[in-house]
């Protein structure tokens, strides 16, 4: 019997010294090495670890160190100064499982993990510190990111796990390309819904903060989001801006609020704005609210040539479009002021009312192009209930054919100024009265226009203006046809002899003070010169003098 005991405690003496051999050797660098040989053969992942420490004074942790994990023939998914495992009893059924994993001072690719397999580790507690986090399939960075997810049960293609309560933050986070500084994000995962319960930055020297949540389809509900003095500068135009709104997949905002943001682009510009949205839904370029409101105000707002100066927007939603938008602004030195509605079935803008005061507006050079151009496809048609206006100016410095008028008066009812996603006068009634006009060099006096239109032409029923000592009178019709024909008859009563000569008729051989008579048909098709078009008469009769020409495709021969 004392031979037995003898032997077995040897055995257990040896087996103790080999363990003990075995403890030692894994903390040195032959020791790590090796252990990071035998796991990265035996296994589908490939582990570097250049040291492995353990003591006795903290016996549930295991440091590695200098650490680069990831998946055979990847790079690397995770790389770290320091990893620390804490080690309990369950290791001995689930030998990778942790009661904590804590990665130091160094880097996550997320980008290197194969989309159908999930992490081969698991922990109750995963702990992040001076982290930096790469994922450009999220095209998400992040820089010094400490934090924590409780519990961490990894999954293929969801790092998080189904399950999880998380808190993070960073000194710098660049998502989609927009940089913010000093973030601090805390939420958690349930059954593939993702709940953010509070979010906050710094961003573009103000700050951000909100809470949201994303259900298992992927869409989005913002409960709160808050921006405040907003500093954004960016190289981006307005529309690529804008961009990303466009293309969201599903979100709804519960509220936002903006207050004292100034964002600026290469051509563009807003200051000082103040915005407040509620209950509205973007989802793939469209929107859709059922009593969501927007009410907006700013300094000024600057797009290429368009500048707005106190312009304040209000807008009421409804399933069927917008229930009713009032806008104002100080524009061109005057004042612009809208009211009416937006119909998602007809996409018609409706105005109530629309008002210009004091406008002192130059025409842009491609101001015929926008006027021919296609309307987008949410504006079908635009209707002016009431038009009026007052002391406004109007100049085109167009030299082929320059123009100004000057206090000029409007007033219109009725107007259908677009149809079919086109600009024109398709209906309504419109008078125009102003104190002078120069029409290419051409000075006019209290000129006044009347037209009425349907569908069928635009009837100009009154038209006159003083030019010299005498007085025009006329009157027109414009089909509304694509051909656009246009018959005019022009009357004039002791104006100069040649008063059209620069409105388009050859300068006749009679001088002084004349009577005329015009009758004019031409065609004022798109992309059709109007010259080769025009076929017509004039009688003048000046000192006793008649003289009758004729127009045919644009040229004037006389009569005798």
């Amino acid at each position: 019997m004392k031979l037995v005991g003898k032997l077995t405690l040897s055995l257990l003496l040896l087996l103790l010294l080999t363990l003990v051999a075995i403890y030692l050797l894994l903390q040195t660098r032959w020791g790590a090495e090796w252990a990071s040989r035998r796991i990265s053969d035996d296994t589908a992942w490939h582990l570097s670890v250049s040291k492995i420490e353990h003591n006795f004074s903290s016996p549930g942790l295991l440091a590695l160190r200098n650490v680069s994990f990831g998946h055979d023939g990847q790079p690397a998914v995770m790389v770290a100064k320091t990893v620390n495992l804490g080690l309990t009893l369950s290791l001995f059924s689930d030998a990778l499982h942790f009661t904590r994993i804590e990665l130091q001072d160094g880097t996550l690719n997320v980008a290197n993990m194969p989309t159908n397999m999930a992490w081969p580790l698991q922990a109750d507690r995963l702990q992040l510190r001076n982290m930096t986090l790469n994922s450009p399939r999220q095209t998400i960075n992040t820089l010094a990111l400490n934090g924590g997810v409780i519990p961490w049960q990894p999954r293929a293609g969801n790092i998080l796990g189904d399950n999880a309560s998380f808190q993070a933050s960073a000194n710098s986070v660049t998502l989609h390309g927009l940089e913010v500084t000093n973030a601090l994000v805390q939420g958690r995962i349930s059954d593939r819904q993702l709940v953010i319960n509070n979010f906050g930055a710094d961003l573009a020297r103000g700050s951000v903060t909100g809470s949201a949540q994303r259900d298992a389809q992927g869409k989005w509900e913002v409960s709160a989001l808050r921006l405040n003095d907003i500093r954004l500068q960016t190289d981006k135009s307005l529309s690529a801006f804008l961009q990303p709104l466009r293309s969201l997949p599903s979100v709804h905002f519960s509220r936002v609020d903006m207050t004292g943001a100034r964002l600026q682009g290469p051509d563009w510009a807003v200051t000082d704005l103040d915005l407040l949205l509620k209950n509205l839904t973007l989802s793939n370029g469209d929107w859709q609210s059922n009593d969501g409101s927007l009410a907006l105000n700013a300094d000024s707002f600057i797009n290429g040539q368009l500048t707005l100066n106190d312009p304040i927007l209000n807008l009421d939603f409804s399933p069927q479009g917008i229930a009713d938008a009032r806008f104002s602004s100080r524009w061109v030195n005057g004042l612009i002021r809208a009211q009416g509605n937006w119909q998602r079935q007809t996409k018609q803008l409706t105005l109530d009312e629309l008002v210009l005061a004091g406008l002192e507006y130059t025409l842009p050079e491609n101001w015929r192009d926008r006027w021919m151009a296609t309307l987008p496809a949410w504006l079908d048609g635009v209707l002016v209930k009431k038009l009026s206006g007052n002391r406004n100016l109007i100049i085109d410095v167009n030299p082929q054919y320059p123009l100004q008028i000057t206090a000029l008066d409007i007033s219109g009812s009725d107007l259908l100024l677009a149809r079919h996603r086109q600009w024109g006068i398709w209906q309504g009634a419109l008078n125009l009265n102003a104190a002078e006009a120069t029409f290419n060099r051409t000075d006019i006096r209290h000129p006044s226009l009347t037209l009425n239109a349907d569908a069928e032409q635009i009837a100009v029923t009154e038209m006159s203006a003083f030019a010299d000592k005498g007085m025009l009178e006329g009157l027109a019709t414009l089909d509304q046809t694509p051909a656009r024909n246009l018959s005019l008859t022009l009357n004039g009563r002791s104006v100069p002899a040649d008063v059209l000569q620069n409105w388009g008729w050859p300068a006749p051989p009679l001088t002084g003070q004349a009577t005329l008579q015009l009758k004019l048909n031409a065609s004022l098709a798109a992309a059709m010169p109007l010259k080769n078009s025009a076929n017509g008469t004039l009688t003048l009769t000046s000192d006793g003098k008649t003289l009758q020409q004729s127009m045919v495709q644009g040229e004037v021969s006389n009569h005798p």
